[in-house]
């Protein structure tokens, strides 16, 4: 039987139709990598540690995120769905799900979110207690008042101490509501020197054992602001630079020196003390954290959050001289 001849004409439509099947293999092989390397992409943006398992759960993509937590992957419990894990003083909320062969797990950095919770949940119970302790408080500085007037000479200094006590605890007290309840303030204009007038009964009524000599500006200016919040805000910095310098045992004396100066938009201060070196700088603005026996952690929370409230900020000094700087709107 007679072979069968193909024409010139099937020859051209096979060679067309094999050509037409490569640029679509090689179309499809291009569409498959711009897709792979889109799922990639996205895999990159997300915010959070995504792994993707094959089968035989070894890991078949993972983002730079993922990479970083290689020793996290390893504590993964690959057949629970969602739940929390601490990892070198991190906390991270994994989620997991499967789509055929495949299963995805997430780490989401939970950290700073529990954080907000835990001093959601300190502030609330601080306001708690400072409200059942405020009006026992009231009574003892009324009763030391009266008990002042009535005691032999010799014994008014104990009296003092009592009341000295007692405004370091209405301090403690003012400091956890305000922290509680936020900032809000009440802006009017008023003189350094009453200001000053504040500050300096903070200072009496604080009891210290050593010489310490304050320096503030000697001129008087116009602020603009919430007097009794600024109030706090000097005041805080103030006690803590009496700490610091009776914390230093080589020093039998100290100096407090408050340096003003303004430009068109802020008034600026500057605090020096000579007292022992401020640690743990990284902690200084987190709230209940102190390195001071006598410290609640919310002093130098508070004052940032009164200077950002009147538009401005506190900051550490990078200088030679240990200090903090304050800026807030001049109107």
């Amino acid at each position: 039987m007679a072979q069968e001849m193909i024409t010139p004409q099937e020859l051209k439509e096979f060679i067309d139709y094999t050509q037409k099947v490569e640029k679509d293999f090689y179309d499809l092989q291009a569409s498959f990598a711009y897709l792979q390397d889109t799922v990639e992409k996205v895999v990159e943006f997300l915010p959070n540690a995504i792994w993707i398992l094959d089968k035989d759960n070894a890991i078949f993509l993972q983002n730079s995120k993922a990479s970083d937590l290689y020793e996290l992957f390893e504590l993964l419990e690959l057949e629970k769905d969602d739940y929390e894990i601490t990892h070198n003083g991190r906390s991270y909320l994994i989620k997991s799900s499967v789509y055929q062969d495949k299963k995805m797990l997430s780490a989401t950095d939970i950290t700073e979110q529990k954080r907000k919770e835990s001093l959601a949940t300190m502030g609330q119970m601080a306001a708690h207690l400072s409200h059942e302790i405020r009006n026992p408080i009231g009574s003892i500085s009324l009763l030391s008042s009266t008990l002042k007037k009535r005691v032999m000479e010799k014994n008014i200094p104990i009296v003092e101490e009592i009341q000295k006590s007692v405004y370091r605890v209405e301090r403690i007290i003012n400091a956890m509501l305000t922290f509680s309840k936020g900032i809000k303030i009440n802006k009017k204009s008023f003189l350094w020197s009453e200001l000053r007038e504040s500050i300096d009964m903070d200072i009496e009524y604080y009891s210290c054992s050593k010489e310490i000599k304050f320096l503030f500006p000697t001129k008087d200016f116009m602020l603009n602001g919430d007097k009794h919040l600024l109030g706090m805000l000097f005041s805080n910095f103030i006690i803590n630079a009496i700490d610091a310098i009776e914390l230093d045992e080589e020093k039998e004396e100290g100096e407090v020196e408050v340096i003003y100066n303004q430009d068109e938009e802020y008034h600026i201060f500057h605090i020096y003390d000579n007292g022992i070196p401020i640690e743990n700088k990284e902690d200084l603005f987190e709230a209940f954290k102190s390195s001071k026996v006598k410290g609640n952690g919310l002093g130098l929370v508070l004052a940032r959050q009164i200077a950002q409230a009147h538009g401005g900020d506190v900051y550490l000094l990078d200088e030679a001289k240990k200090g903090f700087g304050i800026k807030f709107k001049r109107f």
